[in-house]
């Protein structure tokens, strides 16, 4: 995948950091020189105004405060100072950051129950990521929670809103997979089925994961803030909207 590093938008920056939305398809870390911290710490070079907004240490680089799939977009905190990175890193530890994402399900998944219209999934998962047979993975399973609230509905999809009560590996869509519900696009999760139609008939090729929004408190202040997505990817939208229209023509 090639980006360019001034495409990909910083949604806020501070002494120490950097909010941004990474796009679907790019690693975070796992490829030297093309990945998001590979194009962040590209685009601070050669911006003098971001590099004296966030003033780096030179030495530590920039790293993520926490996991985000390659196959998954949206909203990423990052730390380039080490005292930064260790305080953000604090709040992930003792559950203090909200992370909620949007995510399109395969099929009409179940309204929940409870008044407030949030339903949980709570299928023990292992540390390590599973597979489409068995997407609990083995060995020893952990618990795990997952919230869940169905935002609209088309023939085929259900669009929902979920936070992450754990941080495990690929945890929301093994749990949706779990409920019969894989989320659209997942190549490891989904059936090869669903894949093939998607990128021959729809022209859809990504994963419909996106982390919407990240809650956090930032160093010196009173209270949490959130950051968050400007939109829904657009090809997310799209898949779902021209699905409605086939259920109602």
């Amino acid at each position: 995948m090639t980006t360019d590093p001034f495409s990909i938008s910083i949604l806020s920056a501070g002494r120490g950091w950097l909010m941004v939305e990474k796009p679907s398809g790019l690693s975070v870390q796992e490829e030297q020189g093309q990945d998001l911290c590979s194009f962040l710490q590209s685009r601070i070079n050669t911006d003098p105004d971001l590099r004296n907004k966030i003033d780096c240490d030179p030495g530590f680089g920039v790293l993520p405060v926490h996991r985000l799939d390659r196959e998954t977009s949206g909203v990423i905190l990052l730390a380039c100072r080490p005292r930064t990175f260790s305080y953000f890193a604090m709040q992930f530890e003792h559950h203090k950051v909200r992370k909620c994402y949007i995510a399109l399900l395969h099929g009409d998944l179940p309204e929940p129950t409870a008044e407030d219209g949030w339903g949980l999934w709570t299928w023990h998962l292992s540390k390590e990521a599973g597979g489409r047979l068995h997407p609990e993975g083995r060995p020893r399973a952990v618990p795990s929670e997952t919230r869940f609230r169905v935002l609209r509905r088309s023939a085929h999809y259900t669009l929902i809103e979920c936070d992450l009560l754990t941080g495990h590996k690929h945890q929301i869509r093994r749990h949706a997979r779990l409920a019969g519900h894989a989320v659209v696009g997942d190549a490891r999760y989904g059936t090869s089925r669903s894949l093939k139609f998607l990128r021959e008939e729809m022209g859809f090729i990504r994963l419909a994961l996106h982390s919407f929004s990240l809650q956090v408190q930032l160093p010196g202040a009173a209270a949490p803030q959130v950051f968050q997505s400007p939109v829904i990817p657009p090809e997310i939208l799209r898949l779902l909207e021209e699905d409605q229209g086939s259920e109602e023509g």
